[in-house]
C-alpha cells in the first residue's frame, strides 16, 4: 500500500524552523556589500520573512528590492541640516519617553505641515525613521507613533503621491517596524482620507492602527497600555509638561548623526573601493563634526 506523503508545515513560533528559514534567506541572497551585509542581520531577516511569511523567496524579492532602494536612495546617508526644515513646527520627532517596553516614540502632527516638498517631506520621514531605528533598544525591532490630529483639516492632508510614496516605503523597506499607531482625536472628515489611505495598507498594518479620544475613556486606556501616562505629553491627555524644543532636538540629531556616520562609516569605505550596486558605487562616509552652532 502507498502511503500519503506528509509535507511538514511551518511553525513560526519554533526556533529551530525560523532558524533554518533565515540561513536559507542568508544563502539566497548571495555575496552582498559591507554595507548589505550589516543591513542583513539576523533580526533584519527575519523582519522581511514574517513580512511574507515566512516565505524565502518572496523575502528574498522584497529584500533585493529594498537593498536597491536604499544603495539608490542612501536613508543612512542624510543627515540633520538637509531636513532640519521639515521639522521646525515640531510636526514630526523621535520623543523624549518610551512606550512600556523601552522602544522609540514617534510622534506626528500632520497640522502643523509647514513644507510643500514631496522630496523634502520624504526625506525628512526616512531620516527620522532610521533615526528611530538607530535608537532602539537592543532586542527591540518594532516603534510605536502617536499621531495627533487636533487642528487638522483636510487642507492639511497630504497629497496622495506624497502618502503612496510614504506607505510604500514603510510597508516595503520598513517592514515589521511598527508595534502601533495611536491617532490621536481624528475629526470626522478624516475618515473619508483614512478610507483612502486604507487602500494602500495590508489588513497586518490596519489592525495596528488604534483610534484614541481624549474624551473617550476606554480609548485612552488602550494607549496607556502601551504608554504609561506618566511620561505622555499633557497635550495628549498625559500627565508630562515636556514639549517640542527645535533648538534642543536639533542638538540631538546632530549627535545621532556622528553616531550614524560612525556605524557606517567603514562600510562606505570597503563598498566604494570594491562593490558596485546597481551601477553605483556607494559614496565614502566619514564620522562629521557638530554640524550645529549652539
Amino acid at each position: 500500500m502507498f502511503r500519503r506523503k506528509h509535507t511538514s508545515r511551518f511553525d513560526s513560533t519554533d526556533a529551530d524552523q525560523q532558524k533554518a528559514k533565515i540561513n536559507e534567506l542568508k544563502s539566497a541572497l548571495g555575496p552582498l556589500s559591507a554595507r548589505g551585509e550589516k543591513y542583513c542581520s539576523v533580526a533584519c531577516l527575519a523582519r522581511y520573512l514574517e513580512a511574507r511569511n515566512w516565505n524565502v523567496a518572496k523575502a528574498r524579492k522584497m529584500l533585493e528590492e529594498s537593498l536597491k532602494w536604499r544603495a539608490a536612495y542612501r536613508p543612512e546617508d542624510i543627515r540633520w541640516p538637509e531636513v532640519s526644515v521639515e521639522a521646525e513646527t515640531g510636526k514630526m520627532y523621535r520623543a523624549s519617553f518610551q512606550d512600556r517596553e523601552g522602544r522609540t516614540v514617534l510622534v506626528m502632527a500632520p497640522a502643523k505641515q509647514n513644507t510643500s516638498s514631496h522630496e523634502g517631506q520624504i526625506r525628512f520621514l526616512v531620516y527620522t525613521l532610521e533615526n528611530a531605528v538607530l535608537n532602539l533598544p537592543e532586542g527591540q525591532e518594532k516603534m510605536v507613533w502617536l499621531i495627533d490630529f487636533t487642528g487638522w483639516t483636510m487642507a492639511n492632508a497630504v497629497p496622495i503621491k506624497t502618502a503612496r510614496e510614504t506607505t510604500n516605503i514603510l510597508q516595503n523597506h520598513y517592514p515589521e517596524r511598527l508595534a502601533v499607531a495611536f491617532l490621536f482625536n481624528p475629526p470626522k472628515v478624516f475618515e473619508a482620507f483614512w478610507k483612502v489611505v486604507k487602500y494602500f495598507l495590508d489588513p497586518t498594518s490596519i489592525e495596528k492602527v488604534k483610534f484614541v479620544y481624549l474624551k473617550d475613556e476606554e480609548s485612552m486606556k488602550v494607549m496607556h497600555k502601551y504608554i504609561d501616562p506618566k511620561v505622555i505629553p499633557v497635550e495628549f491627555g498625559g500627565e508630562s509638561d515636556v514639549v517640542y524644543n527645535h533648538e534642543q532636538y536639533s542638538e540631538l540629531m546632530t549627535k545621532d548623526d556622528i553616531k550614524t556616520a560612525n556605524i557606517w562609516a567603514e562600510d562606505a569605505k570597503t563598498d566604494h573601493v570594491n562593490h558596485a550596486i546597481g551601477g553605483a558605487l556607494v559614496p565614502e562616509v566619514t564620522p562629521v563634526p557638530s554640524l550645529i552652532t549652539t
